[in-house]
């Protein structure tokens, strides 16, 4: 069971002015949204909220204003996506607090739902100012927290709110922490986890925690090539990080006194420049020469994998294997994403992924809708991984 106080927790919730943190900072190119995900994913709380009476009043950020009023980063263009997702009407009200704000929350009838202004255009969010937040709270009698990815900054409508009125986890921020406590806090075993990113020293937190928690650990990306370089293989022209080998080694050690096994590439795919289907070879660890660079794993690795992850119960994936964004340096991280995505339609084991280039990664293979769970949190699941406690979430627990 959640350890978290929910929505069905709310006492006497018809009528109430519920104030929602939602996090609808989508992706765009003008005002056209490119991924509708955030505003899917959140719309669920908004609607259940409205079913039940209550009187909703959205609060999302959008993009880097800087905590000034600028007309490109109005959040305005939102509302019909939103409004779509969630089967109801939302008004857009043009700013954040003040008499515009408090007039039309007044005129509320039980189930309507606004969406207001960027809360960003106030420098105070950021710095987590109290007075700023205690102006958020008056707004409404209850706050519900649905923004896990923004729960790893303690701001005013993330942290500072939650001291001014009762607060509570939404359906999204529920559903996102129950999945990672299974996959990282309570695994089913063996528990298998993916790690790949360009740089040792960006991940070495989410290393050094994951160990402790997982029979193995693959770690793919250039941070491999760091891994290989410290056990003494040619890595040739590889990106790699030679100030982090003694560390690496470390891990290595770490690991095994965990009794977690680090399983790093036996094969690789290497070209000479970076480009779409550039010419390229697969070579063993030990065949890295010269001016060639590893971009992927090859295909020993690969079926090493799939044996590997046969008997696993549970996998927990942040990062890809190689180069995925060109072809052909995608086909490793494809075919793990494939193994991993079928046996969990077999339903012999849950898959919980995260990060920004882990869900491109995915949906570049196809399979994004095959895992138990995907999280579009990027920064507040890496320092989930890396075991901190996120400010935001303390306040939702019972």
């Amino acid at each position: 069971m959640s350890t978290l106080k929910t929505i069905s927790d709310i006492e006497n919730i018809k009528g109430k002015k519920v104030v929602v943190r939602a996090d609808l900072n989508v992706p765009t190119e003008g005002t056209t949204i490119t991924d509708n995900s955030r505003i899917e994913r959140f719309a669920p709380t908004a609607k259940l909220l409205s079913d039940k009476g209550a009187k909703v009043i959205i609060i999302t950020h959008f993009g880097r204003p800087k905590g000034k009023k600028s007309p490109e980063f109005s959040v305005a263009f939102m509302v019909e996506s939103l409004s779509s997702a969630i089967g109801k009407p939302v008004k857009f009200i043009d700013d954040t607090i003040g008499e515009k704000v408090e007039n039309a929350i007044s005129s509320m009838n039980d189930g309507d739902i606004i969406l207001l202004e960027n809360v960003r255009f106030y420098a105070e969010e950021e710095a987590n100012d109290s007075e700023f937040s205690k102006k958020l709270a008056s707004l409404g009698d209850v706050y519900v927290n649905d923004a896990f990815s923004t729960s790893h900054r303690a701001h005013a409508s993330t942290e500072g709110i939650t001291k001014f009125l009762p607060s509570y986890a939404g359906l999204l921020m529920e559903e996102e922490i129950d999945a990672l406590t299974k996959a990282l806090e309570n695994p089913a075993h063996p528990a298998i986890a993916i790690v790949g990113g360009s740089k040792v020293s960006t991940k070495l937190a989410v290393l050094e925690n994951i160990t402790k928690k997982v029979d193995a650990l693959v770690i793919g990306g250039a941070m491999a090539n760091t891994f290989l370089l410290a056990q003494g293989h040619n890595i040739g022209a590889s990106m790699a990080e030679p100030d982090m080998t003694d560390t690496a080694l470390k891990i290595i050690d770490e690991a095994k006194k965990n009794g977690c096994e680090i399983i790093l590439p036996i094969d690789v795919c290497v070209a000479k420049e970076f480009k779409a289907n550039a010419e390229n070879k697969f070579v063993g660890i030990d065949e890295v020469d010269g001016d060639w660079k590893i971009f992927d794993v090859g295909p020993k690795t690969s079926k090493m994998l799939d044996e590997k992850f046969a008997n696993a119960k549970t996998v927990l994936w942040n990062g890809p294997l190689g180069v995925f964004e060109l072809v052909p340096f995608d086909r490793g991280t494809n075919e793990l994403a494939k193994t991993v995505a079928k046996l969990t339609v077999e339903g012999k084991l849950t898959s919980v992924a995260g990060g920004g280039d882990t869900v491109s990664a995915l949906n570049n293979a196809g399979v994004e809708s095959d895992f138990s769970y995907i999280s579009t949190a990027g920064g507040a699941f890496l320092e989930w991984l890396e075991g901190k406690e996120l400010p935001a979430i303390p306040p939702l627990r019972k």
